[in-house]
């Protein structure tokens, strides 16, 4: 029940924080639409084609400013998710996590609120995008190893929900009150925040649990135990002497793992470089592709945002995809290098062939949706949860949160730099935007084939002993003839 209430909970939690994410990218084409198509400027009966556009938005380097919004968030963020794992480590999650949605959802409300209070002032609505990052361990925590890749990629499906939802709402309101399309995000975030704070539960041991197996023989764990994914023995409490003796020897507490212990565990570094350009194709989609199909596909703001949504939607199929096939194959790596592979060619086709007909555009954008978000969904939850409880750390599952910290931490960089990239390079044509994400792709798959040989030797290790097990087996049945 337990682990239920946390995946509900935390689902809740980041559904609703990408939600606060979305309405930029919906309302982009708003603040500066096409404003010759409405017809002659009513105020000077001229054509000029901006003179419905929001200042300071409504100049030629609008795509520059637009830029410099999406980079203000994200900067904030891969800066905040470095610092996020000291504090993940040592002060209540439960306390961190609602304190950052509260006052997301309060920055996000007043983004909205500069188009009540007539606000045309760049600083303030670069200022207001600068918003505390939220942090979520407790999965980690609850989960073992079993079939983490499975229950992850379902569990992350809450970024693309909370794209798609995020879509929807901000398309509400965009072509008439684009306020309320960031003001209805931040209530919402705020108020699973306040939810989240009364009832999320960090820890197994917090409630009389034990904690789940992470690998063989880890500690905290018993020998007998059957089901990697049993939260206890019995799925029930701990005896009163087993919290008894953990109340005993407060001295064997584990202590928070450095920055440079976290960076020393295998594979997190070739894992977080990889995330930095995974999530900078990633957020290049999420920021821009909006805008994209307005320009290439001449639709609407709302029709636009809906359309949109499918690269979400192909995201969620994506992340659940990734992490059943690593958790059958056990190769994390090579799932995500082999996805990023076929995702090259598939951008590659979207940007000559996507906007040839509606169906041909609903098909790519679910398939590209799969590929760009598969590995990036797959890095930051499962791969992020096997590295923060790895067998190198003895048993020491506090590491988790520094772990996930750098990792989610340089791939936002990444996420900062793909909507400024795109931002800077889209005026030199949208054919080159889309360069640029299939050379990012590329190098994610290079970095990651360290990882993926060193997976791919011991299968074949793994094949070699089984066919050795099979001829000595043979063997002995012909002796025993």
């Amino acid at each position: 029940r337990y682990r239920g209430l946390t995946l509900v909970l935390t689902f809740l939690c980041y559904t609703s924080y990408h939600l606060s994410r979305k309405p930029i990218s919906i309302v982009k084409s708003q603040l500066h639409p096409n404003c010759s198509a409405l017809g002659p400027n009513p105020h000077n009966d001229s054509n000029s084609s901006t003179w419905c556009s929001w200042a300071p938005f409504d100049g030629d380097n609008y795509k520059e400013l637009f830029g410099a919004l999406d980079n203000a968030f994200l900067v904030a963020y891969a800066i905040g998710m470095f610092i996020s794992g000291i504090f993940g480590e040592r002060l209540p999650l439960r306390y961190y996590l609602s304190g950052g949605m509260v006052l997301s959802g309060l920055f996000t409300a007043l983004f909205g609120l500069g188009y009540f209070w007539d606000i045309h002032v760049l600083w303030y609505f670069i200022i207001v995008q600068v918003r505390p990052p939220a942090v979520v361990a407790c999965v980690g925590n609850w989960f073992g190893k079993g079939k983490r890749g499975l229950i992850m990629g379902i569990w992350n499906s809450h970024t693309s929900v909370g794209n798609i939802l995020g879509s929807l709402i901000a398309g509400a309101w965009v072509s008439s009150t684009w306020g309320l399309s960031f003001i209805v995000p931040g209530v919402v975030i705020a108020a699973v925040g306040i939810v989240c704070f009364f009832f999320l539960v960090e820890y197994p041991e917090d409630v009389g649990c034990s904690p789940p197996l992470h690998h063989e023989g880890s500690g905290g764990v018993t020998s007998n135990e059957k089901d990697p994914e049993a939260v206890a023995p019995s799925d029930g409490p701990l005896s009163s002497t087993d919290r008894l003796d953990s109340t005993k020897e407060p001295s064997e507490e584990p202590e928070a793992i450095s920055f440079l212990g976290a960076l020393r565990i295998p594979g997190v570094v070739e894992f977080s470089l990889c995330l930095l350009f995974a999530k900078l194709v990633s957020y290049t989609f999420l920021y821009w592709l909006p805008l994209y199909i307005v320009n290439v596909a001449h639709f609407g703001a709302k029709e636009a945002g809906d359309l949109s949504t499918l690269f979400d939607v192909g995201g969620i199929l994506g992340g659940i995809f990734a992490g059943l096939i690593s958790d059958y194959t056990g190769g994390r790596a090579t799932t995500c290098c082999v996805m990023l592979v076929l995702a090259a060619p598939m951008l590659f086709l979207y940007n000559h062939v996507g906007q040839n007909g509606i169906g041909t555009s609903i098909a790519m954008l679910i398939v590209c949706g799969a590929l760009v978000n598969g590995p990036y969904a797959l890095i930051t939850t499962a791969v992020s949860a096997d590295l923060g409880t790895h067998e190198s750390l003895k048993g020491n599952a506090k590491a988790l949160s520094t772990v996930t910290a750098i990792i989610d931490g340089t791939g936002s960089i990444g996420a900062a730099l793909g909507p400024l990239l795109a931002g800077l390079i889209s005026p030199t044509g949208w054919n080159n935007v889309f360069y640029m994400l299939i050379a990012a792709d590329v190098l994610a798959c290079l970095l990651l084939a360290r990882v993926v040989v060193k997976e791919v030797r011991g299968w074949c290790g793994f094949m070699a002993r089984k066919r050795g097990s099979s001829v000595q087996l043979t063997e002995s049945v012909l002796d025993g003839k």
